[in-house]
């Protein structure tokens, strides 16, 4: 491993880089660094390879399309773009998509979107719509996402905020019902928090959040960028609820780690709120990204990876739910996406991570005390024991 210090002065300490390891190539659930050591990658990119590391059927969907027209920008149609809209429409359960690059993207464009709907949909006078937000979302870094962030080591330093954004409790109902407002345009979530920890709201609650947004008719905007394709065990985490939002928010996972793509997915009542010329993006659609996201889509609908992760969740949290409970304060687990809270009194989750990594898995820490694992979904349950015991040996120092 790279010496971080080394790496600080070079680059500066952030929280965000997960840790001082510079990797060179990857397939599967390993990666490599620039020395030749191997690492399991339990942070998948943060869920962008979902699928693990260099797929054979995405990186042949993305040569055959490089052998072909390629094109980065989206300023002409091409045949790859309008497959890919209707095929992610179809997954959905909706009938408009409008591709994006970063999950960062998708959220400022709902962000207008909403707006836009609230003021010649549902009448709320121009400059006074409302966004109801949650404490502990992570949505991006944009100006105006960090803006309703509830981290101040994302917001510290950035300010003036856009306005008209209300933060609430997560999982609070009664909080929801008495923000929301004649003004109030739309109700943005994460069905889980992945940033935040893997938390999950309590049982029902996305239901709840479903009826109160159709009975003030609000818009449900989903952030599933992180939860999304597959990696809760369904291909949304909303559906763990049989909830359909009115807005999906997807990205990571949908570009499968080769290249970037996001999308924002609704219905033509909402999305044509924009005409031409209101909103666009120079890479979005671009034919390698679009042949590579149709290729996702066509894995994601056999209901395979929706089953592996459903399967290696139970033997992760069982796995992790045997780890010393002096050691380990909480485990929460989400198809295969955990959260481990630390006991007081150990060490920081960084340290543990550290650990980890020099004993070759890759794990990301959250707010100081907890771990926050994402093993690719081609990972082995041998392999998901071998990193459950590389945690318990870095608890023990």
């Amino acid at each position: 491993m790279n010496d971080s210090t080394d790496l600080e002065a070079r680059f500066g300490a952030h929280n965000y880089h997960p840790l001082p390891v510079v990797l060179t190539e990857g397939e599967g659930a390993w990666v490599t660094d620039t020395e030749g050591r191997r690492y399991m990658d339990w942070l998948s990119a943060y869920s962008a390879v979902n699928f693990g590391h260099r797929h054979p059927r995405l990186i042949a969907a993305a040569k055959a399309q490089l052998d072909r027209l390629t094109l980065a920008s989206r300023a002409f149609f091409t045949d790859r773009l309008g497959p890919f809209c209707a095929e992610l429409a179809d997954l959905c359960g909706m009938d408009a998509v409008l591709p994006m690059n970063t999950g960062a993207e998708a959220v400022e464009t709902a962000i207008k979107a909403a707006r836009k709907w609230g003021y010649t949909r549902k009448g709320i006078p121009e400059g006074r719509a409302r966004i109801v937000v949650f404490d502990g979302n992570f949505h991006g870094r944009t100006t105006t996402i960090v803006g309703f962030s509830s981290d101040e080591d994302s917001r510290s330093g950035f300010g003036p905020f856009a306005p008209g954004f209300d933060l609430i409790p997560y999982g609070d109902i009664e909080a929801l019902e008495a923000a929301i407002g004649p003004d109030t345009a739309a109700v943005l979530l994460e069905p889980v928090q992945g940033e935040a920890g893997v938390i999950a709201p309590p049982d029902g609650w996305l239901a709840e959040v479903r009826r109160l947004c159709d009975e003030h008719r609000v818009l449900m905007i989903a952030d599933e960028i992180q939860s999304g394709l597959a990696r809760t065990g369904h291909t949304f985490a909303c559906e763990g609820e049989q909830v359909r939002p009115d807005m999906y928010l997807l990205g990571k996972a949908l570009g499968g780690g080769v290249v970037p793509v996001s999308a924002v997915v609704c219905d033509r009542e909402v999305m044509d709120v924009f005409s031409p010329g209101t909103h666009g993006s120079t890479f979005g659609g671009n034919p390698v990204a679009a042949a590579v996201g149709s290729e996702v889509i066509a894995m994601l609908k056999t209901g395979e990876w929706q089953q592996r992760a459903r399967d290696l969740g139970k033997h992760l949290e069982s796995a992790l739910s045997a780890l010393p409970g002096d050691r380990v304060a909480d485990v929460r687990v989400r198809g295969l996406w955990a959260g481990v809270d630390l006991a007081e009194g150990g060490p920081s989750a960084r340290e543990v991570c550290e650990r980890m990594a020099a004993l070759g898995v890759l794990c990301k820490e959250a707010h100081g005390k907890t771990i926050r694992m994402s093993p690719p979904l081609v990972i082995e349950p041998s392999e998901i024991d071998q990193g459950v015991a590389a945690l318990r040996t870095a608890l023990d120092g």
